[in-house]
């Protein structure tokens, strides 16, 4: 309403709907009772939802959940909605089945609502009852008292209620008088015992029990009951014999029958059911015939031999409960036959016999028959396999006894072994036989003497053979070779020498013949050796053979005629000797290749110009008059002109050289010269570099080889020959060495000096007195061969003198005789060899 003027105006508000309400049933559960008779297609009609909500918010469609009985039947409006029977139903399979209805309704998003419909089968009567067993069965001992409970029987119905109880009854089938015998509780089932049950009357009884509901329209159904009447094992089973045979041949085959044994027993069951067995093992075994009828047969060899008696136990037993059991004994004897030949001890009889003994009885064969009677009866005779054996000329056999005659004497050179066989035949029929060998084995004795073979086997002739004079120890001169007839220790052949008396020369190997020097040949020797070889063998007693032969002394063998008669051959590989001789000359190459590169490196090492550190020297002398002196890896070599015959040098090893030391000439006249004086400063280090002209390269007759620090050397008419450069390139300062070439630096020179500082690294030098020498110098007067000098500071004695070397002749001498001797004996050992 609005005032000035007074109008009047309608205002309409339309609330617009959202959707803000789920679809509501009037009740949660639905129940709905259907009996499971009903048919397919039957329609049950379902309540529906409501929803506050309008238009399209409100209820749309239905859905239920999957199932396998029901579907959901809805008009186009859903003002409507239906179950549809889409299958039987079946209670005994499924009594409740619950669905859930779902209401949707149109908004976005949709909302829903739930019923839960629950519904129940309803039974009919449309279930037999069913007995777990069709067939029961049951096993009931005679005589079982009344009123005991055997079996019980079970029936269930699938229905319910009244359609499920199940009423137990005994149907009456065939004999009735069965029927009187048991009864059945028709609530639990129980089947128990009414009258007297009796095996022997009724083994076995059969009843019908049936099921029924209790439906006003009744189902039922029907199971067999079987009882087993248990017997009562009273009577124990009974045997029968009846013997064929008293008794039976040994050779009886496998198999023959010799007696019938029958058994029976009174009960029933297992009470009356009878097994028959011997008792212990034995050849015979009972063979079942018939029911209860046996054949007791042979069943393995018999052997009269082993057993000719047999006392066969027979039970029979029944498979009650306990079993009762009866026996008999049956005694069966065994007859011989002659299935046995002679047997001797052992299969082979060894006879030693001694060569040359007399013919007479030398051995007694027995033979032993199993059998009895005749068949034992054994007579002997001798086998001869070889027609071209004249054997009844050499053995005979006593054929009562079995005693063995040899009918001659034996040579056992000739004849080694005899062998034969011996039969052994019994009276028997047919008559059987064994066989012995026999080995007759001649025992040699020592009756023949050693033979010489060739070429020393002509009796009475003496035989030669020549072995040169440079024959060395070990010198092969001949081999001997015998034999012998014998055998064994009568002929194993020993060898024995015997020489002309005091020359001592040879020797003999006692077991293989052969003959070697034992020296060798000096100017005393004769030059023909008489030699006596015996060969003796180690018979009792020992018989022997002998051959002489001259062993004649030449000075070449050249000269003789060839003969290789008396030189071992071997046909295969090399000999001993030689493979000796090739062992010693492989190692002496090997050991002069590496003393050679030794002496090349150690050159190489001594040209390297270094001054290694101070080591222990060590002064060596030699037998052709040179001295070594050493220090570790440090070597001198002092070389003198061979006109010289004294020269003098001195040198000064040691690493700390006296302050006020002086050089010292030495000159041909063995005086000492004072010619210069060592600085009294510090020591200085030695200079690779050493300055000198070529003059004094061109006039070099022998050389110093100096590799020592802190030296003063001087020699008459030597040069240095130190691979020192040639091209002056000292360095200056402390380092620099000093060189004083001879005066005009000629050939003819009687004297060289030089010097040179201490090495690096050394301490102050020594302390001495004017003109004392250092006690580690060395002064080597003597000859002008090549001297190897090494620093020893022990090569001078406790007064501070030197150490003389002897002079060149007489070291000349020494070595050109040592030489000579060398030589001489390395030609004998040569020829030796060859």
């Amino acid at each position: 309403m609005v005032n000035n003027p007074l109008t009047l105006y309608r205002i309409e508000v339309n609330i617009i709907d959202i959707n803000d309400n789920s679809p509501v049933f009037t009740s949660q559960v639905l129940v709905l009772n259907i009996t499971e008779n009903v048919l397919a297609g039957d329609r049950f009609s379902l309540p529906l939802a409501h929803d506050m909500d309008v238009g399209i918010n409100a209820v749309k469609s239905y859905k239920l959940s999957p199932n396998e009985y029901f579907s959901l039947a809805v008009q186009a409006s859903a003002d409507s909605a239906e179950l549809v029977l889409q299958k039987a139903l079946d209670r005994e399979k499924q009594s409740v089945i619950k669905l859930t209805l779902t209401a949707v309704d149109g908004g976005r998003p949709p909302r829903s609502g739930n019923l839960e419909i629950i519904v129940n089968v309803l039974d009919i009567n449309d279930n037999n009852p069913v007995f777990t067993k069709s067939l029961y069965k049951v096993k009931v001992q005679e005589n079982v008292p009344t009123g005991s409970k055997i079996l019980t029987v079970t029936a269930t119905d699938s229905d319910e209620g009244l359609n499920s109880e199940v009423v137990y009854s005994i149907v009456g089938h065939g004999r009735n008088s069965m029927i009187n015998l048991f009864s059945v509780d028709p609530i639990s089932g129980d089947i128990t015992v009414k009258g007297k049950v009796d095996y022997e009357e009724n083994p076995a009884i059969e009843l019908r029990v049936q099921a029924q509901d209790r439906s006003l329209s009744p189902r039922h159904s029907n199971c067999k009951v079987l009882i087993e009447v248990v017997d009562v094992n009273d009577n124990a089973p009974e045997i029968s014999v009846t013997l064929l045979m008293s008794s039976v041949s040994e050779d009886v085959r496998p198999g023959t029958g010799f007696a019938l044994i029958t058994v029976s027993d009174k009960d029933g069951g297992e009470n009356g059911e009878v097994d028959c067995k011997l008792t212990e093992p034995s050849p015979f075994k009972l063979q079942s015939s018939y029911r209860n009828a046996y054949s007791l047969i042979v069943s393995g060899p018999l052997d009269r031999e082993l057993a000719s008696r047999y006392n066969i136990t027979i039970i029979a037993y029944d498979k009650g409960s306990p079993p009762l059991s009866s026996s008999t004994v049956l005694q069966l004897h065994v007859s011989d036959v002659n299935d046995n030949a002679p047997l001797f001890p052992v299969p082979v009889i060894n006879i030693n016999v001694n060569e040359n003994s007399p013919a007479g009885a030398m051995y007694a064969v027995t033979a032993r028959d199993l059998d009895e009677g005749e068949n034992a009866h054994i007579s002997y005779s001798l086998i001869v396999d070889d027609i071209t054996t004249p054997m009844s000329t050499l053995m005979n056999i006593n054929s009562l006894t079995g005693e063995l005659y040899c009918l001659q004497s034996f040579n056992y050179e000739e004849t080694k072994q005899i062998q034969f066989k011996i039969q052994a035949t019994d009276s028997g029929v047919p008559p059987l036989s064994g066989n012995v060998t026999v080995n007759v084995f001649i025992l040699d004795e020592n009756d023949n003497s050693p033979v010489i073979l060739s070429p020393y086997s002509d009796l009475g002739s003496v035989n030669t053979e020549h072995i040169p004079y440079s024959a060395d120890v070990g010198y092969f001169v001949a081999k001997i070779r015998a034999v012998d007839a014998d055998s064994g220790y009568n002929a194993l052949l020993s060898y024995h020498i015997t020489e002309h008396k005091g020359t001592n020369l040879f020797r003999i190997g006692t077991s293989t013949g052969e003959i070697w020097t034992k020296r060798r040949m000096s100017d005393n020797d004769l030059k023909t050796h008489p030699l006596l070889i015996s060969v003796c063998d180690h018979g009792e007693p020992s018989l022997s053979a002998t051959v002489s032969m001259d062993v004649v002394v030449t000075e070449s063998l050249d000269t003789v005629q060839p003969s290789l008669r008396h030189v071992p051959v071997k046909e295969e590989g090399l000999s001993d000797l030689n493979l000796y001789l090739l062992i010693a000359i492989v190692s002496v190459s090997v050991i002069f290749l590496l003393s050679l590169m030794g002496l090349i490196a150690a050159k190489c090492y001594g040209t390297d110009g270094s001054f290694s550190g101070y080591s222990a020297p060590v002064v060596t002398t030699h037998p052709d008059g040179s001295w070594s002196y050493s220090k570790s890896t440090q070597q001198y070599d002092v070389c003198f002109s061979s006109d010289t015959l004294k020269s003098d040098v001195v040198v000064f090893p040691s690493p700390f050289p006296p302050a006020d030391a002086e050089l010292i000439s030495i000159n041909e006249g063995d005086t000492f010269t004072r010619t210069q004086t060592l600085p009294s400063t510090k020591p200085k280090g030695p200079n690779a570099d050493w300055r000198y002209s070529a003059s004094l390269r061109a006039g070099v007759q022998s050389s110093v080889h100096m590799e020592e620090a802190s030296a003063v050397m001087q020699g008459a008419q030597g040069v240095l020959v130190q691979n020192w450069p040639t091209v002056s390139s000292a360095a200056d300062g402390e380092a620099e060495g000093q060189l004083s070439p001879p005066v005009g630096a000629g050939i003819n020179s009687n004297s060289w000096s030089f010097r040179y500082g201490a090495g690096p690294g050394y301490g102050p030098p020594q302390a001495l007195k004017p003109g004392e020498i250092p006690p580690e110098a060395f002064i080597i007067p003597g000859s002008p061969a090549i001297i190897s000098i090494r620093q020893d500071p022990g090569a001078v004695d406790d007064k501070g003198d030197f150490i003389t070397f002897g002079k060149k002749e007489e070291a000349k001498k020494k070595k050109k005789k040592k030489k000579e001797k060398k030589e001489k004996k390395e030609k004998g050992k040569d020829e030796g060899e060859e």
